[in-house]
């Protein structure tokens, strides 16, 4: 197969960091698989709800070494491995693979090959389409260390969840119930609502309707064990008064603003930072039963950078950027 892969590619890239308009279709080398690493031929790439930060320059002193231009986004995606470097064992020329390449020198998955670390990427999960998986592994890698790194949850206990019907909020809903908590899912407008009960939310409301604070005291009597808050801080903060002494409340860096917990409430932000553990634990969760992946839009490659301002309006689920 390496004989195949050409030395050049298209890449939705930047040549400096700015506004939606620096993005743009670009022919680009294609990356090196170095030896602890995998080259996938992309089949398509998550949108994210941060990827305009990426674009800014916003992250850039996370990318070893500092970024170099032509700059290729896109943290996560998936596609086939097309070459395997010499030190690496799980993973064959062949494997549907998805993964991250978030804030790689070598550039990300918005174009038709890059180049991963092997722990950085895993076998597409049975039952799930390629192009669905496209879009998992950011987002679920976030969703999967919030409930159970820093929310610690278990079985049984009574999860908030704010922000439920976007990309991040309706894997981690999924995830919360196959943990074995009882979630109720906080979410925006009807179109969320319907989505969040459909995918198991023991109790669903849209935020900004009805009496959503009793709602809360209803569900959870004697208070909630955690909250995850993936959304508006602000809107978030008169809710999470219900999460109980010694209860937890954690958020991804970037939700701004920050919500604030209750005195007694350790209110934690953080990072999703993909390790080969996380995605193993996602993919044998998912593996349990049906899981239902919401792809909210898809976009051609030269889309990118409509793409990447649209999904910062309302939708639901996660948008992906087809490439081959």
């Amino acid at each position: 197969m390496a004989s195949s892969i050409p030395d050049k590619m298209k890449a939705a890239a930047l040549d400096r960091f700015g506004g939606p308009e620096v993005l743009g279709v670009k022919t680009v080398s294609v990356p090196t698989c170095g030896d602890d690493e995998i080259l996938i031929h992309v089949k398509a790439a998550g949108i994210g709800v941060w990827d305009h930060m990426e674009r800014e320059g916003a992250m850039q002193e996370m990318i070893p070494g500092g970024p170099r231009f032509p700059y290729v986004p896109g943290a996560d995606g998936a596609g086939e491995v097309v070459a395997v470097g010499k030190n690496v064992k799980d993973h064959k020329v062949g494997d549907a693979v998805y993964g991250t390449a978030f804030m790689s020198p070598k550039g990300g998955f918005y174009a038709e090959f890059v180049a991963v670390k092997a722990e950085q990427a895993v076998k597409v999960p049975k039952g799930m389409k390629v192009e669905e998986a496209a879009a998992l592994a950011a987002d679920g890698v976030t969703a999967i260390q919030g409930l159970e790194d820093h929310l610690q949850l278990k079985p049984g206990q009574k999860l908030l969840l704010f922000g439920a019907s976007g990309g991040l909020g309706h894997l981690a809903l999924q995830l919360a119930k196959r943990i074995g908590a009882k979630v109720l899912a906080v979410a925006s407008g009807a179109d969320g609502v319907e989505l969040v009960k459909r995918l198991g939310a023991d109790a669903a409301l849209d935020g900004k309707q009805g009496d959503v604070e009793k709602a809360c005291r209803d569900f959870a009597p004697e208070g909630f064990d955690a909250a995850l808050v993936l959304a508006n801080g602000d809107a978030a903060e008169p809710l999470l008064k219900n999460v109980r002494k010694g209860g937890r409340i954690a958020y991804p860096n970037g939700v701004e603003p920050a919500p604030k917990g209750p005195e007694g409430v350790q209110t934690k932000a953080y990072d999703g930072l993909p390790d080969a553990k996380a995605l193993k634990r996602i993919n044998e969760l998912i593996e349990s039963g049906e899981f239902h992946m919401e792809i909210g839009r898809s976009y051609a490659l030269e889309e990118a950078a409509r793409a990447q301002q649209e999904v910062l309006k309302h939708h639901l689920g996660k948008f992906v950027l087809r490439i081959n």
